[in-house]
């Protein structure tokens, strides 16, 4: 049985923390931010840590133990 390729593209995008959760940014800032009002702005500025079945399935894609 071959090794499991880690898939890169999650690699660059995603975080795993130390307890295990996915570490992501929000996305709907990198462009067309003219009419977007400041406050929409504000809030999609952070990061945001996610513990759902999907970011298991990321982990799982990066290499990690999910």
């Amino acid at each position: 049985m071959p090794k499991m390729k880690t898939h890169k593209a999650s690699k660059k995008r995603f975080r795993v923390t130390a307890t295990g959760k996915l570490k992501r940014r929000q996305a709907g800032k990198k462009h067309l931010l003219s009419h977007k009002t400041g406050k929409r702005k504000r809030h999609l500025r952070g990061v945001v840590v996610d513990g759902g079945k999907l970011s298991r399935k990321y982990i799982e894609a990066m290499g990690g133990k999910a």
